[in-house]
């Protein structure tokens, strides 16, 4: 072949990687050659022991055979980027990361995609991954396996049931049977969440925890408006720590939904109105409002919490009038912030106490 068919072959090899079935006019047209030519192309790939199906009918034409695995691979700029930045992510324990043969699996699999590039990406590459720090630190949630995750999967799309073994928190070891409506990566772990097979309560699962899976029998249907994201947060939120906090907040939902963290703030409409404060409402923007009697009411706050020293600075952040209702040792982590607060503010620039002079 001359390089410019060459070059031509490969742009076709591209264009069925994308997957689907590719007509011979729309190949024709993309790859600037009439259709005798394409199949003339295509026989050269099959030459190459690539494996391309001809589909016959009406909107029939060419593509890969399924499953096909096509060294080496061909990647634009961005793609490359992509694929590096998602094995990277799931290295550092993001919610791509999972468990399979070795633990070395994703940097092997980096090295993999680094073999096939051109020198002059690879290096572009190469220096970005050695450069770029990161502000999120790695994980140590245990990441599940692959195969646990991948079985998973085809039952939540396939809507059938599933058993398995699962350990909890406790270390506890049961057989559980459940109908999978969805998987959710939050915070480094992956959820499944659903009811049991007869239906009743919601439960989630960490998928660390579950090994064996096998699929059942039957199919279930998913009920409308179902968010499987919106329900591992609020189960989350439920989970028994040390501490259940019980606040009352002057505000409105979205505002404090977007400043309290995800899956363990709890956020209800409180109907009374009396709390202390008066109508401290948000403004626009969400600034805070000017004291009118028509700012939003109070909203019910519960948060478990192992711990309760992170609050105090997150009430303050808020800057809404709050109850706290319990526990009584978060009122005394508050006051102790607000001393502290108020001794930095009146510190001169040596940081002593300020005599007022």
């Amino acid at each position: 072949m001359t390089t410019s068919t060459t070059a031509r072959v490969l742009a076709l090899l591209e264009i069925l990687q994308g997957g689907g079935t590719r007509t011979v006019p729309e190949l024709a047209a993309r790859l600037g050659v009439d259709e005798r030519t394409v199949r003339r192309y295509v026989a050269h790939l099959l030459d190459l022991d690539i494996p391309v199906d001809a589909v016959r009918g009406r909107y029939g034409g060419y593509r890969l055979a399924p499953g096909y695995r096509m060294p080496p691979l061909m990647l634009t700029d961005e793609e490359a980027l992509a694929v590096l930045l998602g094995l990277l992510s799931g290295q550092r324990g993001g919610p791509g990361a999972v468990s399979g043969a070795s633990a070395a699996a994703g940097e092997s699999a980096a090295a993999k995609v680094r073999r096939v590039l051109p020198v002059a990406l690879r290096r572009r590459l190469e220096a970005l991954l050695e450069t770029a720090d990161f502000t999120d630190r790695p994980r140590p949630a245990t990441p599940p396996q692959a195969a646990v995750l991948l079985e998973l999967a085809e039952a939540v799309r396939g809507r059938r049931p599933v058993a398995f073994a699962y350990t909890d928190r406790k270390g506890n070891d049961s057989a559980r049977t459940v109908l999978p409506y969805g998987l959710v990566a939050h915070s480094g772990r992956w959820y499944l969440t659903g009811p049991g097979r007869d239906g009743g309560e919601m439960r989630i699962f960490r998928l660390d925890r579950i090994t064996s899976v096998r699929p059942l029998s039957g199919s279930f249907e998913v009920p409308d408006g179902f968010d499987p994201a919106a329900t591992v947060l609020d189960h989350l939120s439920r989970t028994p720590w040390t501490h259940d906090v019980s606040l009352r907040v002057r505000s409105s939902i979205e505002y404090l939904r977007d400043r309290l963290p995800a899956g363990v703030a709890a956020l209800s409409e409180d109907g009374s109105g009396d709390g202390p404060g008066g109508g401290s409402g948000d403004g626009p923007d969400g600034e805070p409002g000017d004291g009118t009697a028509d700012g939003p009411g109070w909203v019910h706050v519960r948060i478990r919490a192992e711990r309760l020293d992170w609050l105090p600075p997150v009430l303050a952040a808020l800057d809404r009038p709050f109850v706290i209702e319990r526990p009584a040792e978060l009122r005394d982590l508050v006051r102790a912030l607000a001393r502290r607060l108020t001794t930095y503010a009146d510190a001169d620039a040596d940081g002593q106490p300020y005599d007022g002079g």
